[in-house]
């Protein structure tokens, strides 16, 4: 599995622990719904800025968000 498919993993996971629908999170994190699904299917690679958007989305660090599992 490649890098965006487990970021995209991560997000998803962490976005469905908050209970929050795609709509909800994309709002919190200022982007589209469409975008987010994108990442969480691992089929955009985000950019640093978009990384921290997502972080803030679902108040954790940019650490935590991109803490991969090997």
């Amino acid at each position: 599995m490649d890098v965006c498919h487990k970021l995209g993993r991560r997000v998803q996971q962490l976005r469905q622990a908050k209970g929050w629908s795609q709509d909800e999170f994309a709002h919190r994190a200022n982007l589209h719904r469409t975008y987010v699904s994108g990442v969480e299917r691992g089929i955009r690679n985000p950019t640093i800025t978009v990384l921290e958007k997502l972080a803030r989305g679902l108040e954790i660090t940019m650490s935590e968000l991109v803490a991969l599992e090997e």
